[in-house]
């Protein structure tokens, strides 16, 4: 292990410039992959499929996704996809759903919402998939919801916790499934309520629907008169030293971040730069421990330090709706690892990947749902009767009047690299005067198969 040297960065640009220069070279950085169609038996009932929608055949369900393959959401997102296509190929490999291989294509929209545009219609309009899935980042799939909805295309299982994916009345096809940012802020905010009670709270947050729904939530629950700073940004610009400056000058003891993985780094490192060390209380989106970790060593190296990044996560206060990596009796983490070594081993085991697989055994829990030979109104009606919550540590809100994903998460700390839990789950809503309160049940465990039941 690398020796922790106490961070020298000359100058703050040098690191945001490297922002975007790791970004750019990630290496998720090919423009569109589909998962294979590894050969498995077929369902005894093969011979009655049909092609009963778009991007159904009687072999295939192909599928469609945006993804920041590039970009400055590329560190860590770019795992996302090759990983849900590594349990597709799992899928595809013992019979698929009900003898269907599931074709997974993901194009690369650099987390720009033109370009999410253009790749989005593509696979509509000329590839007819039969659905978008996971379509990821909230500014960017906000430009493609409504379009998706009049097209009558499922837009299932959004990579974003945006609340604004919850409307079945005007967007029918539209469903999140990680915690949205109302509960995840709600969550953190009564356990910076209790356990920071009496100090200065900051807060750092994109500016937009991400960070205005994580605000909203810990509004709710965190008293006005201890936030002493709101500070915001945009992905577009990197230099983020006057918003710390500002929570600095502030005096705020604590910064609660609704941040992308690079900003989180950002943050940090702007932090050390000026001899500054609040305590971090970051969403769950930007704090993976692998991907934060390696961000900071990337970028501090850019500006010509040397840092030991597991160190300089030590101590990060954050939440997890799916079961912590470093639970390795868990058997969601058993199946999931299992999967990644035989189909994704190149990408290293972490939140990214784990996320990514987890999304997928759920669509294919909805498709099989679903029924044989699906219409794209079937995918919808069997999410809206509601799905187990399988590998989530809490249930699902689905209903045909809440299209809200996983109710809940655990709040833990990072320490050597892995999150390791420090509370029960809480589930909550969205309101304002709903309570955040212990779940209860026991979370399901990952079938034997690794495949859903119909």
């Amino acid at each position: 292990m690398k020796r922790s040297h106490r961070l020298r960065v000359p100058a703050i640009a040098a690191v945001a410039a490297a922002a975007l220069a790791v970004a750019a070279c990630s290496s998720g950085s090919g423009s569109s992959s589909s998962s294979s169609a590894a050969p498995g038996a077929s369902s005894s009932s093969s011979a009655a499929l049909t092609a009963s929608a778009p991007g159904i055949t009687p072999t295939t369900i192909t599928i469609g996704s945006h993804q920041p393959l590039t970009g400055p959401a590329a560190p860590g997102y770019s795992e996302i996809a090759p990983a849900s296509a590594a349990y597709f190929d799992y899928v595809n490999a013992h019979g698929g759903v009900y003898g269907r291989k599931i074709v997974y294509k993901y194009l690369d929209d650099a987390y720009n919402p033109t370009q999410t545009s253009s790749v989005v219609r593509q696979l509509v309009l000329q590839d007819n998939v039969y659905a978008i899935f996971n379509g990821l980042g909230t500014p960017t799939h906000l430009a493609v919801e409504s379009f998706l909805n009049a097209q009558k295309v499922p837009d299932v299982f959004v990579a974003s916790g945006c609340d604004c994916w919850n409307q079945p009345t005007t967007d029918p096809m539209t469903f999140g499934w990680q915690l949205d940012y109302i509960r995840e802020g709600k969550i953190l905010g009564q356990y910076v309520a209790k356990h920071f009670a009496g100090k200065k709270i900051g807060y750092f947050y994109q500016d937009d629907e991400f960070g205005m729904d994580g605000v909203k939530g810990l509004d709710y629950e965190i008293p006005k008169s201890m936030v002493v700073s709101r500070q915001t940004y945009v992905p577009t610009n990197v230099n983020i030293a006057p918003q710390v400056a500002a929570l600095r000058a502030s005096g705020a003891q604590v910064i609660v971040s609704f941040s992308i993985p690079a900003f989180t780094a950002l943050l940090k490192l702007n932090s050390l730069r000026l001899g500054y060390s609040p305590t971090l209380v970051v969403s769950n989106v930007g704090s993976d421990p692998i991907t934060l970790s390696g961000l900071l060593e990337a970028f501090a190296k850019q500006g010509g330090a040397t840092v030991n990044g597991n160190q300089l996560t030590a101590g990060i206060v954050t939440d997890g709706y799916l079961p912590t990596l470093g639970d390795t009796t868990n058997s969601w983490i058993a199946l999931f690892k299992k999967v990644h070594d035989q189909y994704d081993a190149k990408a290293p085991f972490d939140g990214n990947v784990l996320y990514g697989e987890a999304a997928a055994y759920t669509f294919v829990q909805a498709m099989l749902k679903a029924g044989k030979n699906p219409t794209r109104a079937d995918l919808v009606a069997a999410i809206n009767a509601g799905l187990p919550q399988g590998p989530a540590v809490a249930p699902f809100a689905y209903s045909s009047t809440d299209h809200n994903g996983i109710t809940g998460a655990y709040v833990g700390t990072i320490n050597n690299g892995v999150l390791v839990e420090q509370t029960p789950v809480y589930i909550t809503d969205t309101s304002a005067t709903g309570p955040v309160t212990t779940e209860t049940a026991t979370q399901q465990q990952a079938p034997a198969s690794g495949i859903p039941a119909p």
